[in-house]
């Protein structure tokens, strides 16, 4: 079954260094408040090279489409933001919001749909 993957840009406020943010990540991998159903792996990363050089992005991996419309609603009907997880809402509120320059709701993201193919 293809996998949701779904890419989440972070653009930092001015003020915020990359000790913080890495804190921040931290602290809420140590809450647990990435223990979402369905939530197969996710991965924080920061740009080396590109347009998004020092730029922050996490990668959150789904096992299945059917898996991440389970926690986010089906694509033509997301869910509104006090549908989110509790865990979610803790997340973006009170460890993301103060960190980042728009609302974390707000920000640019993508989620793919893994292609199936010859020979996995």
């Amino acid at each position: 079954m293809p996998k949701i993957i779904s890419i989440h840009e972070y653009v930092l406020k001015p003020e915020v260094d990359a000790h913080q943010f890495e804190h921040a990540l931290c602290i809420a991998q140590e809450r647990g408040l990435f223990h979402l159903p369905g939530l197969v792996a996710y991965h924080f990363v920061k740009g080396i090279k590109g347009m998004r050089q020092g730029h922050y992005t996490a990668i959150w991996i789904y096992e299945s489409r059917e898996a991440w419309e389970a926690v986010w609603g089906a694509v033509e009907y997301p869910r509104r933001k006090h549908e989110y997880p509790a865990s979610w809402q803790v997340w973006e509120d009170d460890i993301l919001a103060p960190l980042l320059t728009q609302a974390p709701d707000t920000i640019t993201f993508t989620a793919y749909e893994e292609l199936p193919y010859m020979g996995r």
